[in-house]
């Protein structure tokens, strides 16, 4: 079974400082037919104007991982954690039992682009913590990095989730032919940050997202350079 998401056909917010592309429901994009993905509940591509961002807010029992396409973003939460995220940074906060944290864009005058990822814990109720790597070195080696597991790996220093998924990234170039074996997993969303694959005959443009149960090898094509996130579910 496959689940194809057009980027064209995702719902759409704009105002003065915010232009957001949202792949599931949320806030008042509402699409019964479109409200996730196994454990995935949302994925908003955000491009935030140059000082502009969203003000302390709370969030409860979710995993939100944070991925910087371009610009930078600044962190604040009620944990104590403060920093600024950039291109090549993965930041994972479990909201647990509450937390409330604020986003602005770090730059006044360039625009951020972001893709921020709502993922549903295992268990309710947790303590809030927050996590931050940034894994540019690894994306030059033009093979899958792992980006966050339900398992801990000191040696990759991937970030550690509340639910039975890998989270992997893949630069590619023309032409590139590669595959990713899935083992014990059920199932896998392809969510394309830039550029353009093919898979199974199906061409996925920048934006488009493809849910694919299957235990199978994935195999795919790329019609141009860019780069995917993979979503693996166990």
């Amino acid at each position: 079974m496959t689940y194809l998401r057009k980027s064209e056909e995702r719902g759409h917010l704009q105002i003065s400082w915010l232009d957001s592309r949202h792949t599931f429901s949320f806030g008042d994009y509402y699409a019964p037919e479109h409200s996730g993905f196994k454990s995935l509940r949302v994925i908003n591509e955000d491009y935030i104007t140059g000082g502009a961002g969203f003000p302390g807010h709370p969030h409860k029992d979710m995993e939100i991982i944070t991925y910087m396409v371009s610009g930078s973003l600044r962190h604040k939460d009620s944990t104590g954690q403060e920093g600024v995220i950039v291109p090549g940074d993965v930041q994972m906060m479990s909201a647990g039992r509450g937390i409330v944290h604020s986003e602005f864009n770090a730059s006044d005058k360039e625009k951020a682009h972001l893709l921020q990822i709502w993922i549903h814990p295992k268990q309710r109720g947790l303590v809030p913590t927050y996590q931050q790597q940034n894994f540019g070195e690894n994306f030059k080696s033009k093979d899958w990095v792992k980006l966050v597991s339900t398992q801990d790996d000191p040696e990759t220093n991937v970030l550690r989730i509340q639910q039975d998924l890998e989270l992997w990234v893949r630069k590619f170039e023309e032409g590139d032919v590669f595959q990713k074996v899935l083992g014990s997993a059920n199932a896998v969303w392809i969510q394309v940050v830039a550029g353009s694959i093919e898979w199974n005959g199906q061409t996925l443009a920048e934006g488009d997202g493809l849910g694919i149960e299957t235990k199978e090898i994935l195999k795919l094509h790329a019609k141009s350079k860019g780069e995917i996130l993979l979503f693996v579910f166990q």
